[in-house]
């Protein structure tokens, strides 16, 4: 059977959705790196944000990158939406953040090139038009009001759900950014030890990314505005998953997770249908108000899996979602982070054994500190800075013995420099930033849109 008709079969019990999650197994020498990164963008002219009409709107600048790049776009109801070649998609969140999902690829020269040619593209296109590209984790301007919704009904679901359950979903929705990496593994144990080593090991990255300061024009008090903003916009879907560290965690657990938490939506020809709130648990029993008698399909459970946000998410990969979007070199060094301490047995170990002894508890004070307080938080008497530069050291050791070189010779390694340099300093982006707002910005942030831009 195809892997199309496979996925239009009715699904009655949860052994198919298990098996789903446990085939991503991959050997390791078929290992990838998908990297994606989102991007506010802003009119030259005055920083507004941009909306999806209009000739220096979104939809026009995605049609003429399709026209000149050779991209094939997607639309829905008469609107592109998305862009796709070769590996790769050129998507739009809520807000008008330009979203690259790259291609599989097996090394992080390939991961910076792909970066750099995406963004060049983006570049060409937009200077004519008047438009430029912001890499920060929340937009340091706007209002939530002055932020323009994009045309797709799946986001018109999704806000019409998020303050029914919490008070920051809609701000994170149109305005947070973020940069994450796609990692495989080769067996549900692979998996457990990835999945445990990075969730506990999250907030780690958080502070070392940290990389928006700014609320509404003014500093926010928090180093990660993005971070803080995951605390309060849904519980049943977001956070720590304490679940991932008891005994017994593995593929099932997870998709016993992924059907208590609530659905947004089912796709039908086309089109999206309001299930905000319903249980995927009924939809197997074909009682789904939204549908009732039908019953899902793997292609529901797929779409199902996208709607949830913890800070890391198992697919048939698992997705490092926890740090804030930043400038180009910090695209390739957020891959890197991970490759290195995942992909090698003996960094994986490592990385394990620094979080050995943190509770659940632990960790979810630790995230909602760093968003604050970011390389100076602490968890069992040690800095988070202290664990950062020790994260890094396993890294460093996981890229090197990759033995990945670049056309020059050069190793995966050079690609942590921008996070040894914020180790070294301790000082974390947003801190940066602060300081430059406080002094040579005069509290001005208008500089901000040249600093942190794609040029």
């Amino acid at each position: 059977m195809s892997e199309s008709a496979q996925k239009s079969q009715p699904v009655t019990d949860r052994q198919p959705l298990v098996d789903y999650l446990a085939s991503g197994c991959k050997p390791k020498q078929d290992w990838r790196i998908g990297t994606e990164h989102e991007k506010f963008g802003f009119t030259l002219a005055d920083h507004k944000p941009l909306p999806y009409e209009g000739e220096k709107g979104i939809g026009v600048l995605l049609a003429r990158l399709a026209e000149r790049y050779d991209w094939q776009p997607e639309t829905e109801n008469g609107n592109i939406i998305a862009l796709k070649r070769a590996g790769c998609s050129i998507t739009l969140e809520p807000g008008g953040q330009l979203e690259l999902s790259g291609d599989l690829l097996e090394d992080l020269h390939q991961t910076c090139n792909e970066v750099n040619a995406h963004l060049a593209e983006v570049k060409s296109v937009a200077e004519p038009m008047g438009l430029g590209f912001l890499g920060l984790g929340f937009h340091p301007t706007a209002k939530r009001e002055e932020i323009p919704w994009m045309p797709k009904d799946r986001y018109r679901i999704m806000g019409a759900h998020m303050p029914r359950v919490g008070s920051l979903g809609l701000d994170m929705m149109t305005r947070t950014c973020t940069v994450q990496v796609n990692l495989d593994f080769s067996s549900e144990q692979d998996m457990v030890d990835k999945f445990r080593a990075s969730l506990a090991l999250q907030p780690i990255a958080t502070a070392l990314f940290a990389n928006s300061p700014f609320l509404e024009g003014r500093p926010s008090g928090y180093l990660s505005y993005r971070s803080h903003i995951w605390t309060d916009t849904d519980p049943y879907r977001t956070g720590q998953l304490p679940f991932v560290f008891q005994s017994g965690f593995g593929f099932e657990r997870y998709a016993e997770w992924m059907l208590d938490v609530p659905m947004y939506f089912v796709r039908r020809d086309g089109r999206f249908i309001d299930a905000a709130g319903q249980s995927f648990r009924d939809f197997m029993a074909g009682k789904l108000p939204a549908l009732p008698g039908e019953y899902p399909t793997l292609a529901d459970w797929e779409d199902h899996l996208t709607t949830a946000f913890p800070e890391v998410r198992l697919k048939k990969f698992l997705e490092m979602r926890g740090t804030d979007g930043g400038p180009w070199r910090r695209l390739c060094a957020l891959p890197a982070l991970w490759v290195g301490a995942l992909y090698d047995s003996t960094s994986l170990d490592g990385c394990l054994e620094l979080a050995r002894g943190w509770t659940p508890e632990d960790l979810e004070r630790l995230r909602a500190d760093v968003s604050r307080e970011g390389l100076n938080a602490r968890i069992h008497g040690r800095s988070v800075r202290e664990i950062a530069r020790d994260m890094l050291g396993l890294a460093h050791r996981g890229l090197a013995s990759r033995r990945r070189l670049g056309v020059s010779g050069d190793d995966e390694t050079g690609f942590l420099q921008p996070l040894r340099r914020i180790v070294e300093t301790g000082l974390t982006p947003a801190e940066v930033l602060l300081e430059r707002f406080d002094t040579e910005w005069n509290g001005s942030l208008d500089p901000l849109f040249s600093e942190q831009a794609y040029y």
